[in-house]
């Protein structure tokens, strides 16, 4: 299987399977003289990690990373900094139910990638799924850390839930000091109690709903990305559509810009009273000609229905005999929720490569 890299100055290999004995990933490019601990990582993955609430899968990992390699204690603050060789992160899988999935192992679930793996390959990891599992992203995430101290503090990378199944949040009503404080990344307080009650209601059904997430990058300078190849916003949306459940991306107003006239969608710029460039509006989502303007960068990106449902599905086995299935076991009955950190650090390895490239080009 290839194709399990990315990133250009700052490529990111990850590694494992949802039930094997451990994942990972190994980060190549990373400058040296980073300060760089588990602390950095961690927090990140307590926020993606499964069954912290009813409302995700109760599968319990503890999702505690380890640096295997790339990091030495610095003789000067006894901290320890990056060498600019290769980081290896792993994560341990411990709470594996691999018997859950025996009943669909020679069964083609509909929605997910069972049947285009065999098409491919010939061969499938059926004990959830494998590589394709979202479990995979926890991967993502630890590398996300790592991308953030790259980046540095000064470039601020948030996201949030703004739809659960057909309930959009109130964009008037957006805090962002409550996104931590609920089960669902939620900005919006007086949509907390309706999706508890949605959610409730899809997993008493069997069934799943599907989720929005918005990502918010601040503080990124002017300049970065390049016109043809290398757009960031382009670069953006494919990390985005590369985590799992992902069905579409937008840029800005993104799909919406197909409503507006030329005048609209054109974000005006004036000067305020320090002689700095300032834009009154941001339809274009903070990127024109796939370059960052300095304003702030707007990607959204929908993630379908989990796929793993009690209720019953016509399919085929692998032998193409007729059969039904209905998916037992632990899964996420929105897995949109815990793709909101995944986000975060997509957009956190896109940007520090873009940074990396960026610093390479212009000095």
């Amino acid at each position: 299987m290839s194709h399990n890299r990315f990133g250009h100055l700052l490529t990111v290999t990850t590694w494992g399977e949802s039930h094997g004995p451990a994942l990972g990933c190994v980060i190549d490019g990373c400058p040296p003289n980073i300060p760089l601990s588990v602390e950095d990582i961690q927090p990140f993955l307590d926020q993606r990690k499964p069954g912290g609430s009813r409302h995700v899968t109760q599968r319990r990992e503890d999702d505690l990373v380890e640096i295997l390699s790339g990091v030495f204690k610095d003789d000067r603050t006894g901290g320890q900094v990056t060498t600019g060789t290769p980081i290896s992160l792993m994560i341990r899988n411990t709470d594996q139910r691999s018997k859950d999935y025996s009943d669909i192992r020679d069964k083609w679930r509909p929605g997910h990638a069972d049947y285009t793996y065999d098409a491919k390959y010939g061969v499938r990891d059926y004990r959830g799924g494998g590589r394709s599992s979202a479990r995979e992203t926890a991967a993502r995430v630890a590398a996300g850390g790592v991308a953030r101290k790259i980046l540095g503090p000064d470039i601020q990378i948030r996201a949030a839930l703004t739809q659960i199944g057909p309930r959009k949040i109130d964009t008037r009503r957006w805090d962002w000091s409550i996104v931590h404080d609920n089960p669902f990344f939620c900005p919006d307080p007086d949509m907390i109690a309706l999706w508890e009650a949605d959610m409730d209601a899809a997993r008493k059904a069997g069934s799943s709903l599907g989720a929005m997430v918005e990502v918010v990058i601040s503080g990124l300078p002017p300049g970065w990305g390049a016109p043809v190849y290398g757009k960031l916003d382009n670069e953006l949306a494919s990390a985005m559509m590369s985590i799992n459940a992902v069905k579409g991306v937008e840029i800005g107003t993104g799909m919406e810009a197909a409503g507006l006239s030329g005048d609209q969608a054109g974000d005006e710029m004036v000067l305020n009273g320090e002689g700095q460039i300032e834009f009154p509006t941001n339809y274009n989502g903070g990127i024109l000609g796939g370059i960052s303007t300095g304003q702030d960068v707007i990607v959204r990106f929908a993630v379908k229905p989990t796929s793993s449902v009690r209720i019953e599905k016509q399919s085929l086995t692998r032998d193409l005999h007729p059969t039904s299935v209905a998916t037992h076991g632990r899964h996420d009955p929105c897995v949109g929720i815990r793709a909101v950190p995944v986000g975060e650090a997509m957009a956190a390895l896109v940007l520090a490569d873009q940074k990396l490239r960026h610093r390479g080009q212009i000095g």
